[in-house]
């Protein structure tokens, strides 16, 4: 009777292993199917990141050369309509660069950029009203670049974390 029990058992855990295989399969299969597709999605936002920083890195260096130059030309009494008109066209697009990336960076690259964001700011503001001729006190072209020499840091320490996060070591 055993050996009937045996056989009826083994009969039996093998039409279950056969009508089960192919759901297993498929729970298999659906599993590395989702595992993957989150590996594609952290790819694909790591990719809008890298691409955000790379923008915005760009804007922000291209924007901060810009005011760099401006205040040295105020300086030296040569600011051309030209010269305000690259600036602006730079500032645009250093803003539109930021507007773009604060939707997609995390917090912390967020923090480090509005640093920035305030001393380009201040400075551009700062410029506009010397060029205007109704600087505040204190405000001309000399200061102002030594204004913007604070930046140097607060970019180094948003380039660090951009990098960071990417997974960029060094």
């Amino acid at each position: 009777m055993s050996a009937a029990i045996a056989a009826m058992v083994t009969a039996v855990v093998g039409v279950l292993g056969t009508l089960f295989a192919p759901l297993v399969a498929s729970w298999v299969t659906r599993r590395q199917r989702t595992a993957e597709g989150l590996v594609e999605e952290r790819r694909r936002l790591l990719d809008e990141r890298r691409t955000a920083y790379i923008s915005m890195n760009r804007a922000t260096s291209h924007f901060h050369t810009l005011l760099k130059d401006a205040l040295h030309r105020t300086r030296d009494g040569v600011l051309t309509d030209e010269d305000r008109s690259r600036l602006e066209e730079g500032r645009r697009d250093y803003r539109a660069r930021y507007a773009e990336a604060q939707m997609i960076v995390p917090e912390a690259v967020l923090d480090a950029s509005r640093e920035v964001n305030v001393v380009l700011a201040g400075v551009d503001a700062a410029l506009k009203r010397i060029d205007r001729g109704v600087p505040r006190e204190g405000e001309t072209a000399v200061q102002l670049l030594l204004d913007l020499k604070a930046a140097d840091p607060k970019l180094t320490a948003m380039h660090r974390l951009m990098r960071q996060d990417l997974g960029v070591s060094g």
